[in-house]
């Protein structure tokens, strides 16, 4: 099992597990959210949610994955002893590479931005690069699978996690120079406003209750593997209650820190001339909000948007590559497990089949794009999820869990968690999962 790998340190797999979770999701998506949903008053509700919901579901995948210390459709194949866990698996397998195929084309031009961004500071202007046609989608999702293979190709702890904890210090650092860079610009209060200012009376709003906990579980990387791959890299030695708590607040951490820059810098740009709404009146969100929105802002500050913008764009693309990283860890675990392949050979192999798949999908943009996004998002993670679910808590047997535990608390079943998790995840998480994947379908 040793030449598996696995991280080094605690902290190594804090960075990597969160780099994980925070995505362009995170940046993108929770800010509009916590504006359109009665600001303070999502955030609060999505705190809840995220310890509710999604932290059992995070601690089922990190406890899966290092007792059985197996990809996840040999671990689930275990548990389940049958078939079921290998279908399980392998469905969950083939999501995270169709998720991968979407997003490295969105990361591509993420990487396009930047490089024009960077190249304004130089005083040079090539349209190519922020015009949308095939040819650039293509060479920039390549570029990004490239460096993506690149850091997966070094194994755990001297690929992953070395360039994990470069990363995620980064992004920090960037995102906090960006607030308070955006914070000291006229329009900046009225976002503040927006962002601190709880609307009481949306607070238990169905919709706002939905939106939180579908933000919650989709913000941690939960359902397709990623965190049951990355727990069966943990030390026996760790506490995984503890560990899992923390990744939990750095993803947390990161989603709030994106509204504090986020919605202050719509609210600027509203301020220099830029719309903010859409046809119906509801605030920008996704590509829109990162690709018109933000880059007319930058473009009204002058010279020294264009700094902001190399800025901006270096944080998504570090978003980015912290999660794809781990996606495509997924898979190629699998192939170095089960198959026996050398993991520079498993991760050249998977890489081309991304790519090919992301390729299909630039060639058949308006009739593909879409529809992947909705069928692996919408549909296949949060039905994994609650599969997961029924794993740990229906399924596995409980002192095979205990144990596990044990490994790393030896006084595990006197604590909270061992109290209430096993239950909770057995029939709460399952409900609430069910409950939501039922509304935002039907």
């Amino acid at each position: 099992m040793a030449s598996r790998g696995h991280f080094s340190s605690r902290l190594g797999f804090i960075l990597a597990a969160a780099g994980s979770a925070v995505g362009l999701g995170n940046i993108w998506g929770f800010p509009t959210k916590v504006a359109e949903n009665g600001g303070a008053a999502f955030i609060l509700m999505y705190l809840g949610m995220a310890f509710l919901l999604a932290y059992p579901v995070l601690m089922a995948e990190l406890i899966i994955g290092r007792a059985k210390r197996a990809n996840m459709i040999d671990a689930l194949k275990s548990i389940s002893g049958n078939v079921f866990g290998t279908i399980t698996g392998s469905v969950g397998a083939i999501t995270v590479v169709l998720i991968l195929a979407f997003y490295a084309i969105v990361a591509g031009w993420m990487m396009s931005y930047l490089v024009d961004a960077f190249l304004s500071i130089l005083t040079v202007d090539v349209p190519w690069l922020i015009e949308s046609s095939t040819p650039r989608n293509l060479v920039f999702m390549a570029v990004f699978l490239i460096f993506t293979s690149v850091v997966v190709t070094g194994g755990v702890s001297a690929g992953i996690e070395r360039w994990s904890v470069r990363l995620m210090p980064t992004l920090f650092l960037l995102i906090i120079a960006l607030i308070i860079y955006v914070s000291t610009q006229d329009g900046a209060i009225d976002g503040w406003k927006a962002l601190l200012v709880p609307d009481i009376s949306r607070v238990f709003s169905p919709t706002l209750m939905l939106d939180a906990m579908g933000q919650a579980f989709f913000s941690m990387s939960l359902g397709v593997g990623t965190m049951l791959v990355y727990g069966s890299y943990i030390q026996k030695q760790e506490n995984l209650p503890k560990l899992g708590a923390s990744v939990a607040l750095v993803d947390i951490g990161v989603a709030i820190l994106a509204g504090m820059l986020i919605i202050p810098a719509m609210y600027v740009a509203l301020h220099n001339g830029v719309s903010i709404l859409d046809e119906g009146g509801n605030l920008i969100s996704g590509p829109t909000l990162i690709f018109q929105v933000l880059p007319s802002l930058f473009d009204s500050i002058g010279y020294v948007g264009t700094i902001v913008a190399s800025a901006f764009f270096l944080l998504m693309v570090i978003a980015a590559l912290t999660s794809s990283i781990s996606m495509l860890e997924v898979p190629v675990a699998f192939l170095v497990d089960n198959k026996g392949v050398a993991r520079k050979k498993a991760t050249l192999i998977l890489t081309a089949v991304v790519f090919a798949a992301s390729a299909t999908i630039v060639l058949n943009f308006n009739a593909l794009f879409g529809v992947v996004i909705t069928v692996t998002t919408e549909y296949s993670q949060p039905l994994l999820g609650l599969i997961l679910c029924i794993f740990a808590g229906w399924i596995w047997n409980r002192n095979e869990i205990l144990e596990e535990l044990k490994h790393g608390d030896e006084h595990a079943d006197k604590t909270l968690f061992w109290k209430i998790w096993p239950w909770y995840v057995k029939i709460f998480c399952p409900a609430f999962i069910a409950i939501n994947f039922y509304f935002s379908v039907f």
